[in-house]
């Protein structure tokens, strides 16, 4: 009995290396188990990691412990895709201009993935856990979740408001509830230099040339440069 203690004991010490155990018992029985304590000739096999739950077993009852660890937990991969690819992604699948998508982006969150406001807004677009609900998004911190569910959200705007970009992003900002009561954008300090910001970004980022401009121009001679050498 000394001997069998002593196995028990050294067992115990050596237990927590595996993350599940099995008890194999005389009778052909099996008990799986996190850790276990001997108790005045008695196993104690604790079923979970808390130690809420557990049974006693005569220590003459068992025949041998195995080990097994647990299964690999499967990691979900994360987005390996930039924000510009999935605002353009977004662009095109709800018809809404990339530009703005990016310039609401950039109001909402500086791009910050993982950003939450302080009344509870989270993501690139500062989706509020209620309006996520709504548009289907279940992870607010992934980046094609949120600026799919923020796109659909300004394409909706949009529409009520037909196509008026000013309404929608004060919409968007204060709610479609107050844009309604003042028909218009409301005199919320925030609200209004919310949208005006965005508009002035947005109309610069059209204004400027784009890449694919500066290329075709550097590519095509200019007219002084065709006459010049035909002479």
């Amino acid at each position: 009995m000394r001997s069998l203690r002593l196995a028990a004991t050294v067992l115990l010490l050596t237990s927590t290396v595996f993350a599940l155990e099995i008890a194999e018992l005389r009778n052909g029985f099996t008990i799986p188990h996190r850790t276990r304590e001997a108790r005045d000739g008695q196993m104690r096999l604790y079923l979970d990691d808390q130690k809420a739950s557990f049974v006693d077993i005569p220590t003459a009852e068992i025949e041998s412990y195995s080990s097994q660890p647990d299964p690999p937990v499967a990691e979900v991969p994360k987005s390996i895709k930039t924000t510009g690819q999935i605002v353009s992604e977004a662009s095109q699948k709800h018809g809404v201009d990339s530009d703005f998508i990016q310039s609401v982006i950039q109001h909402e969150s500086a791009g910050n993935a993982n950003a939450v406001s302080r009344t509870g807004a989270r993501g690139l677009m500062q989706l509020m856990p209620g309006t996520a609900l709504q548009l289907g998004v279940k992870d607010s911190f992934s980046p094609e979740q949120n600026v799919h569910g923020g796109t659909q959200y300004l394409k909706d705007l949009l529409e009520r408001y037909n196509g008026d970009a000013v309404k929608a992003l004060a919409a968007y900002n204060a709610g479609p509830a107050a844009v309604d009561r003042y028909k218009g954008v409301p005199p919320y300090s925030e609200t209004r230099q919310y949208v005006r910001r965005i508009v002035h970004d947005y109309n610069k980022s059209k204004a400027a040339p784009s890449k694919e401009k500066i290329r075709a121009k550097n590519a095509s001679p200019d007219r002084a440069t065709v006459e010049s050498a035909s002479r």
